[in-house]
């Protein structure tokens, strides 16, 4: 007989890593599968630097979803391969491969994460994202035939991550192709990251959404003091640029942009985290840190 509180006969539980080119969607696709805002998200490529870990409880399964850097074959920068090495540890980690592409599209860089998954004999399903954006919708039947033709994938789901389009048959499909075996996170327990790399990563984000092209890649977020006061979590940022240069870029003319970061990235904390949060930000010069090795350790990144 079965504990009170047991999973019950047939559960199945593992590690689904959502892998693909940059800026495919995983991001977005792992909110969505999650229900909330787990990984940030922008425009720009790339944009997803480490493992980030949604566990999803569900009556029949836990899956636990590993959002990862997009992968990409032009690895100058240190930074670059750093993402890459991340991606590829994760996917060999995984139980489940889940390959994220666009709808209609298909590059070198989608064949390069194909030809990982083959490398690490992973299983695969493929979630086709961005279905949304097809017009005609008969021009998805061939992209999906010629999809199938290039692999033996477990199953083809056509999805919208922003639309949050038959995003409940993906998870249930997920969940089918993971082994069977109990919970491996408590019920409730959500990510295995602390409060200070979301309130670092939604710091990222709303810089890089405010930056623009101005300072491509050449940003990281380090939060130095994070502590209980007067009913407040009190947060000390460090904002890096790799050249001097930037520096009065990210601060904006008489400090009005970082004044403009820091405000949306509290009031979207705020909501997050469910209290109120005080933020100070500065903006510190570590010369070309993105190709430097013990750079990247020390932010986190390696």
């Amino acid at each position: 007989m079965s504990s009170p509180g047991a999973p019950a006969a047939g559960y199945r539980s593992g590690f689904a890593a959502l892998v693909g080119r940059p800026n495919v969607g995983k991001s977005t696709l792992l909110n969505a599968l999650i229900g909330q805002k787990l990984s940030i998200v922008t425009p720009r490529p790339q944009t997803t630097r480490h493992r980030i870990l949604g566990v999803l409880t569900l009556p029949q399964a836990q899956i636990c979803f590993v959002d990862t850097p997009g992968l990409h074959a032009q690895a100058g920068r240190a930074l670059n391969k750093a993402m890459n090495r991340t991606a590829a540890t994760a996917l060999a980690d995984a139980d489940l491969a889940v390959l994220v592409v666009e709808a209609g599209r298909w590059n070198n860089e989608d064949e390069l994460a194909l030809e990982r998954i083959r490398e690490g004999g992973r299983a695969a399903v493929v979630a086709v994202n961005k279905v949304d954006q097809v017009r005609p919708r008969e021009r998805l039947l061939p992209y999906l035939q010629e999809l199938a033709a290039r692999h033996a994938f477990l199953a083809l789901v056509p999805v919208s991550a922003l639309k949050e389009t038959n995003i409940g048959d993906l998870r249930d499909t997920i969940a089918t192709h993971l082994p069977l075996s109990p919970p491996l996170f408590p019920d409730g327990e959500l990510t295995d990251r602390g409060p200070a790399f979301r309130i670092a990563e939604l710091i990222r984000e709303k810089l890089t959404l405010e930056l623009n092209q101005e300072v491509p890649y050449g940003i990281a977020v380090e939060v130095e003091r994070l502590q209980e006061q007067d009913g407040q979590l009190q947060v000390d940022a460090a904002i890096w640029v790799d050249r001097e240069g930037q520096k009065a870029i990210v601060i904006g003319a008489g400090g009005a942009r970082l004044k403009r970061v820091g405000r949306s990235a509290r009031l979207a904390l705020n909501g997050i985290l469910g209290r109120r949060l005080h933020l100070n930000l500065w903006v510190k010069v570590r010369e070309n840190w993105a190709d430097n090795a013990r750079a990247l350790k020390e932010l986190g990144l390696e």
